[in-house]
Formats: C-alpha cells, structure tokens, sequence
C-alpha cells in the first residue's frame, strides 16, 4: 500500500505532467502522430526482423513504406475528388429545375401537398453565390499558408520531423517498452504488464483491424457506385468508409449522400434500388465478413457503447476526441473487466452474512 506521502507524490506528478502536456500541446502534436505510425508499424518490423532482415533496414523499409502513402495516395485521390466536386455543384441547378418542374406537381396531384417552391433563378442564383464563396474560402486559406512563412515553415517541420521520429521510434521500439517496463515497482508489475498485453491486443486489433474495415469498405462502396452509373462514386464511397468506424453511421450516411446524388444526376429509381443494393451487400460484407475476419471480437465494445463514446469524445475534446475516443474506450474496457473481476474476487463481493451463508 501506498503511504500518504507517496499518494500526494503521485498526484503531484500527474498534475505537473498534465500541465506540461497542456503547455507542449502545439509542439507534440508529430511526435504523437509519429507515435501512433510507430505503434501501428512496429508488428510489421517485428515480422522483418524474424525473416533475418535487420532492425534499421526493416525500419527504414516501413518509414518509407507509410511516407509513399501518405504523400502518394493524396495526390491521386485530391484532383478526383476535386473534379467530383465541381460535377457536383454544376448539377444542383438542374435538381433545383426538376424540383420545380416535376417534382412539387406530382407531390401536389399525388398527396395533395403544396411545396413552396422559391423562384427556380433566384434559388440558382443563390446557390451559385454560396459556392462561390466556399471557393474563395478555400483560396483564402490555400494563400494564407502559402504566403504565411511561419505556417508553411510549421508544415515543412512537421513534414520533415514526423518521418525521422517515426525511424528512431520503430527502430527502438522494443527497447523503449522493455525500459518502462524496468522502471515499474516490483510489487506492481505483473498486473501492470498483464493489462498492457490485453490492452495492446484490443488496441491492435481495433487500430489496425478497423483502418483496413475502413479502407475495404471505401473501395468497395466507390467501385460498386461507380458500377451503377453514380457519377460522384469515389467522394461518396471513401466517405462512407471513412465514416465507418461509428456502426451502421457509415451506411447510413452513404446511402443519404448517394440518394441525394441520384436525385441530382438523373432522377432515375431504377439506378436508386441499384445504389441501395450496392449499401445493404456492404453493410453485409462488413458484419459477417470483414469485421469478424479482421477485428473479431476482441475490442468487445457494445455498439451503444461506440457510439456513446464518439459521441462524448466530440463533446469533451472535439475532433480529437472523436478519433482518441474508440482507442480510449477499448483500454477503459480492459480495466473495467479487470476491475470486475477483482471485484468478484473480493470479501466485499463474497461477503457472508449472519447465518454464515453467502
């Protein structure tokens, strides 16, 4: 047990660590990235290394590995978008068109319902001058970091720094996480390094489990979109995957997104059911196939419980929040098994009562 002294000694520590990481927040934001890029790199190093391969050349095979993708896949992805984009905005007028010319008439005959329609030029007059200002937002900022040497010498650093952190990180991994273990209290470090094991196997196969969910389902919703003639397939299936993560919030936000696509492009029902169709096999490849296959059961997270913890993530530290908020979940969810069954262990749970009898 802990003395007075040593409780108040630890609190303290806590307390100067968390301002410290409060002060340093702005400069520790790469070598948190590169700590994440590590953790996630470093089962592949180890796989290198039991091949023969040596601990730098392995490392320096991974960094490059992940910086040709993060510099790679942006520059194919960001003009596809972009062109999608703009197909896009060139569309809504013709929707706006159709609304007024055939939609609120066969609403009126149909249900009796009268539809305030606004007057067709001024509604694309309106919508032209809102994208035209997103447009010269983007500029804005696009010429703000350029022009600004401080915030482009903050990304060059960045750029630079992340990548050499990450090789140090990766090449000394397994000594970092041998040297804390060392420093742990004897008495302690059993039940600290147990936790850690199951912590690092939830984390691992949510991280690495859920980012490849991810990017299989962005693939698949984009190709079988791009199959039923929906023009903007690529911008609507990567988000829909993206947002995968949340149950069921990846599906239902894609098949929002890409109904409203059809209704824009073509109106036509018949490529709507094949849109449909597209969602409801993805969201089936996903809970009796990819998730089973490449997260399993391991995270054990209930889905109220996901979405719970997104949605408190968001409320308390805002975009962060909402990607730390699963991974904290899932080690929270390890200590409260732990706890339970230490609970289930104890005299208070177990506890007799007068008679004798439990």
């Amino acid at each position: 047990m802990l003395t007075d002294s040593q409780r108040w000694f630890a609190l303290a520590g806590l307390i100067l660590t968390g301002w410290l990481l409060y002060l340093l927040a702005p400069v520790l934001t790469p070598f948190f990235i590169a700590a994440l890029l590590a953790y996630l790199g470093d089962p592949v190093v180890d796989w290198l290394v039991s091949r023969g391969v040596s601990r730098t050349i392995a490392t320096s095979l991974v960094v490059a590995l992940i910086v040709i993708v993060i510099v790679v896949l942006p520059l194919l992805l960001v003009p596809a978008v972009h062109k999608q984009l703009a197909a896009f905005m060139a569309a809504v007028p013709g929707f706006v068109d159709w609304i007024a010319r055939e939609f609120a008439p066969w609403l009126q005959s149909t249900l009796g319902v009268e539809l305030d329609v606004p007057d067709v030029e001024k509604a694309k007059a309106a919508l032209a001058r809102n994208f035209q200002q997103v447009g010269d937002v983007l500029v804005d900022v696009i010429t703000y970091v350029s022009r600004s040497g401080l915030a482009l010498a903050g990304w060059l650093a960045s750029a630079v720094l992340i990548p050499v952190v990450l090789f140090y990180l990766l090449r000394d991994w397994d000594r970092f996480v041998a040297g804390i273990r060392d420093l742990l209290p004897r008495h302690v470090e059993p039940t600290i390094s147990e936790l850690t094991r199951e912590s690092d196997q939830v984390l691992g196969a949510f991280l690495r489990g859920q980012l490849t969910v991810m990017v299989c389902l962005g693939v698949y919703y984009s190709i079988g979109l791009s199959l039923t003639g929906l023009q903007w397939s690529l911008t609507i299936g990567m988000l829909a995957g993206l947002v995968s993560f949340v149950p069921y919030l990846g599906v239902i936000f894609g098949m929002l997104c890409a109904i409203l696509a059809v209704l824009i492009q073509s109106q036509d029902l018949v490529q709507l059911i094949w849109v449909l169709l597209v969602f409801g096999s993805g969201q089936m490849l996903e809970g009796m196939v990819l998730t089973p296959w490449l997260v399993g059961d391991r995270v054990g997270l209930h889905p109220v419980a996901v979405i719970f913890a997104v949605l408190a993530g968001g409320q308390l530290f805002g975009f962060m929040g909402i990607l730390l908020a699963l991974p904290v979940a899932s080690v929270l969810a390890v200590l409260l098994r732990h706890a339970r069954e230490r609970y289930r262990e104890s005299d208070f749970y177990g506890e007799a009562d007068e008679d004798g009898e439990t």
